[in-house]
């Protein structure tokens, strides 16, 4: 019988191994490209997040002494090729649970799709679940509010997902790039952990252009006041710009990481 245990009191450490941009700690030992990445440790328990568009994810593990090898989950937050393209390149010496939505599957190149279906062992779920102890997958965001499209080109992007991570201090949402609304994500995280929102973590999906979006945005964050806010990877400068001129935020970068406890 596997006993579940309950752990509040913990470190989180995320290191970001691909963004856009390489971080002033990054720059002399890392690459970047434009995608996204990260490297969630937990305790004993490592989440690879997402791996960029090639195997630069891999290369910067290693420059900032991390061992890939202690992954126990790889989550892909959506099918586009900047965060899921990197999985081919893996070196993983045994198989590794990857949790997915189903449409993932459907939408990955057959190249692409072949390798992660001999090489790891595949959980595919619609729905938000729990994969680790306060760890949970989202799966579908139900698009509520009415300021965020929840699609990208046309394209509805039911799998466009996140995960969440309870803590004590609440909700910590680690996201990839948003296409679903990152305010429909952090809703659906607080429904799913009975939490407040703590820390917010990827890519928001925010630009210029979507003004209001960008105001409805800012606004929910300025309601629900997360002691984190962190977003990079798609969104551009003047909206970063904007985060920063009403928040504070300080944009991460590859080879940046930070630690909430």
């Amino acid at each position: 019988m596997i006993h579940k245990k309950i752990f509040y009191h913990y470190t989180m450490k995320i290191t970001i191994l691909c963004e856009n941009q390489a971080s002033y700690k990054g720059a002399k030992i890392c690459l970047a490209e434009w995608g996204f990445s990260a490297f969630i440790k937990i305790n004993d328990i490592g989440i690879l997040f997402d791996t960029g568009h090639t195997g630069i994810y891999k290369h910067n593990a290693k420059q900032l002494n991390i061992n890939i090898q202690d992954t126990n989950f790889v989550v892909l937050s959506h099918h586009h090729w900047d965060h899921s393209g990197g999985i081919q390149y893996h070196n993983f010496k045994n198989k590794k649970k990857l949790i997915v939505h189903p449409e993932i599957i459907n939408k990955l190149p057959s190249r692409e799709f072949q390798k992660i279906k001999s090489d790891f062992e595949i959980i595919a779920s619609k729905k938000s679940f729990e994969f680790s102890d306060n760890i949970y997958y989202l799966g579908e965001i139900p698009r509520k509010n009415n300021f965020e499209k929840g699609i990208y080109k046309n394209n509805k992007m039911i799998d466009d997902s996140a995960i969440v991570i309870k803590s004590k201090s609440g909700a910590a949402v680690i996201t990839g790039c948003s296409h679903s609304g990152i305010c429909n994500i952090c809703e659906y995280a607080k429904e799913v952990t009975g939490q407040k929102l703590y820390a917010i973590i990827g890519g928001f999906h925010l630009f210029e252009n979507n003004q209001k979006t960008v105001d409805g945005t800012i606004e929910y964050f300025k309601t629900e006041k997360p002691k984190h806010l962190y977003p990079m990877h798609c969104v551009d400068f003047p909206t970063l710009a904007r985060f920063h001129s009403t928040f504070g935020i300080q944009k991460l970068s590859t080879g940046d990481e930070i630690e909430l406890s």
